[in-house]
């Protein structure tokens, strides 16, 4: 038997394979015997090659898994086995057949997992191996370049290899083959996202592809950009948002029944839990591909002398107006002829007219000259806010106007707004809400252009604000709301929790004395919200001039109540000037380290200037939401293109409001089914009514017995039947 085993041996490679791997000193003559015989098939398979014969050789497969399967434990004898395998697929890569060329790759690739290949090695052969008809191939290949250039750098960075393989790479990303550039695109891109070579050299390079003159390279390219802000997919096979929580696990386990599968089921819940607590890190935050680029003047430049020289389809010509757009707005560039390029594409029946309208605000901002932004809003007006559209079209005008608006304030003239502002009464809600949305952003921007009963009440911080002409920067001696930090106005606005009861410049706002002047300021401060949802501009103003009457109209107690009000509180915050507390405070913070509770205070008193009234007999407030969104009211880098197409208007019913109107419908209605009641409501079912409840199952062996049954038992059963009723309705009587 031992023989007969040990002559079985050198025919099964497996078992071969694993006795060499535990002890190579005593296979060391089977694996020389197998190597002599490679080289020989080896030698065989490289002339039908030349020959041109293309059939499989499943023989050579073998031999070559089984070496490279053990080539760690004989390396000095298989120095030259690498080189014969990258030689062959040199020169007979297209000629071969697809097995057997899939399968020498992979037989590098576990030579190269062994480290007994360097990576400059095997990625100029794999490059080349691109351009065959095969892709099966060149997807194994790729997967297998981005896996070994991540391994590469888990533990550490090796920069020098870093540079080697990414000045190689670049070279490839250049090539004149159109699927070798873009698989090498592919890989730089993956590795981007991989965070593995996310640095700026990288980016540039992938920018520079934006360039190029093959359409899937710079479509790939344009992509990349568009979407690199976007969050980066999970990685993990386990699917942690499938499985229960831990508690109702244990719960569970711990009730029910034990089985093995809880038992499993609450392991490897409670694993994946330990798991995500170590995994649990700082957050890391990083700057988008946009913010690396060298050059963003030349290269936004360069893309849109490309565009609009080379006819490329829609798609493409959008997706770079769109790329361009956000390097203007990001970056803050000049590029004039942009907005006139885009000025022709302004048309309501425009194909993707909403993403064309989101490129010209992405464009916007405050560097841009304002002539030629009135320029493009002159065209939205003219195109799209005008009453011959539908109401969505007016509306999604109006939001556009609102976002160029938001970025670059002062491309809107006062004619232009008090127009766009009187569809504020509009008969179409779409169009009525834009044009408030619009109103609300120029009482913060630009109060001046809107007319007087659309300015709304004046607060303190819009009297302090001053609105900043073409190229102005904003220089800020001193920290906003830092006067809280000096003398008595500090404590109040520190004890104050709802900060309304103290004014930044020390004096005290008047409040009701009495139970009916609380409620009426509760229903002024009511009619002033739902004035905001229904008739926003024109009610504001009818209650400024009712809110002077009343001032003039309100007797002679109230100015008696005012100078009762003042206490010598009063009279030393009154005393304090507000530049000599400006200056302390200018003092104070240079020589002061200040703590979380100063910043929160200057924070309390930056949120009560946007809610308290700038006049001292107007006691109403504004919501404490719209002065925290006033306070916390930041331009994003990027325009959401919700908040263009955002139409305000009532949507079609979907299912689940369709049946709760088909249920309001049945309210009050008789219930279908047997329309005579019991005699006794409270009397059990028959066995007909229990039969309908039952399970089929339970049921058929008696239809089955019934259908069987005879004249003779039917009449019998019937005869039953008739007995049990008639004493049954003689036991009622």
């Amino acid at each position: 038997m031992a023989n007969r085993q040990s002559n079985q041996l050198p025919l099964n490679l497996p078992q071969l394979q694993n006795l060499v791997k535990r002890d190579p000193e005593s296979y060391k003559q089977e694996f020389l015997q197998q190597k002599d015989h490679f080289d020989a098939v080896y030698d065989a398979f490289i002339t039908y090659y030349d020959q041109r014969n293309e059939q499989y050789n499943e023989e050579i497969d073998k031999l070559m898994t089984f070496l490279a399967q053990v080539a760690h434990c004989y390396t000095e004898e298989l120095t030259g086995f690498p080189q014969k395998l990258m030689d062959a697929l040199e020169k007979h890569a297209w000629e071969m057949h697809a097995d057997n060329r899939m399968s020498i790759c992979r037989t590098l690739i576990l030579l190269r997992n062994k480290n007994l290949l360097e990576p400059m090695d095997l990625l100029p052969l794999f490059f080349k191996l691109f351009q065959c008809p095969d892709k099966r191939l060149r997807k194994c290949l790729q997967q297998n370049i981005i896996a070994d250039i991540k391994n590469m750098n888990i533990k550490r960075r090796n920069n020098k290899l870093n540079t080697y393989l990414q000045n190689f790479m670049f070279q490839m990303v250049n090539n004149s083959h159109a699927k070798t550039a873009k698989i090498s695109l592919n890989i730089m891109i993956d590795l981007y996202h991989k965070n593995v070579w996310n640095d700026a050299k990288c980016v540039n390079v992938i920018a520079e592809a934006c360039l190029s003159k093959v359409p899937s390279v710079m479509m790939t390219a344009v992509k990349f950009f568009l979407t690199s802000n976007q969050a980066e997919k999970e990685d993990g096979s386990d699917s942690e948002d499938d499985l229960p929580n831990p508690k109702e696990v244990v719960m569970a386990n711990r009730v029910n029944k034990k089985t093995r599968k809880r038992e499993k089921t609450l392991k490897k819940v409670k694993s994946i839990v330990k798991k995500k607590k170590k995994k649990q890190k700082t957050e890391n935050f990083q700057f988008s591909a946009l913010h690396l680029i060298y050059d963003p003047q030349g290269f936004a430049e360069k893309l849109f002398k490309q565009m609009s020289t080379q006819h490329d389809q829609f798609e493409g010509k959008l997706m770079t107006l769109e790329l361009i757009s956000r390097l203007i707005g990001v970056h803050e560039l000049i590029l004039l002829n942009f907005y006139p390029y885009l000025s022709r594409f302004l048309r309501p029946h425009q194909r993707e007219v909403t993403k064309i309208l989101q490129c010209v605000a992405q464009a916007a901002h405050q560097l841009v000259p304002p002539e030629n932004l009135e320029s493009v809003l002159e065209v939205i007006v003219n195109n799209f806010v005008t009453e011959r559209n539908s109401a969505d079209v007016m509306a999604v005008g109006i939001n556009a106007i609102r976002e160029i608006c938001l970025r670059c304030p002062l491309a809107m003239n006062k004619d232009m707004l008090q127009d766009l502002s009187s569809y504020k009464s509009y008969r179409e809600k779409s169009v009525m809400m834009s044009a408030r949305s619009l109103i609300h952003l120029f009482r913060d921007a630009n109060p001046e252009l809107l007319q007087k009963r659309d300015k709304g009440k004046p607060t303190i911080a819009a009297i302090e604000k001053r609105t900043k002409g073409f190229g102005e920067l904003d220089a800020v001696e001193l920290i906003p709301g830092a006067e809280v930090l000096v003398g008595n106005a500090g404590e109040e606005a520190a004890e104050d929790d709802d900060g309304v009861d103290s004014d930044s410049s020390g004096e005290w706002i008047n409040m009701p004395d009495s139970e009916n002047e609380a409620n009426e300021s509760d229903e002024e401060v009511e009619g002033e919200e739902e004035d905001e949802e229904e008739e926003d501009g024109e009610d504001s103003g009818n209650e400024d001039v009712e809110s002077e009457e009343n001032q003039t109209e309100g007797g002679e107690s109230k100015p008696e109540k005012k100078t009762k009000k003042k206490s010598t509180k009063e009279q030393e915050v009154e005393e304090v000037d507000p530049q000599e507390r400006r200056m302390k405070a200018l003092e104070l913070i240079q020589t002061q380290i200040l703590t979380d509770e100063d910043f929160k205070r200057m924070e309390k008193l930056q949120m009560q200037k946007q809610i308290v009234g700038a006049k001292k007999g107007s006691a109403k407030k504004r919501k404490a939401s719209e002065a925290i969104d006033n306070v916390s009211k930041q331009i994003d880098e990027l325009v959401d293109l919700g908040a263009i197409e955002n139409i305000h208007k009532r949507r079609r019913h979907d299912r689940e409001a369709r049946l709760e109107t088909v249920k309001k419908g049945q309210e009050g209605r008789e219930k279908f089914g047997q329309k005579k009641g019991r005699m006794n409501p409270f009397a059990s079912t028959t066995n007909k009514e229990k039969r309908k409840s039952k399970n089929f199952l339970m049921l058929k062996p008696k239809l089955k017995r019934k259908g069987k049954s005879s004249i003779q038992e039917r009449q019998r059963s019937f005869k039953s039947w008739l007995d049990k009723t008639r004493k049954r309705m003689l036991k009622l009587k």
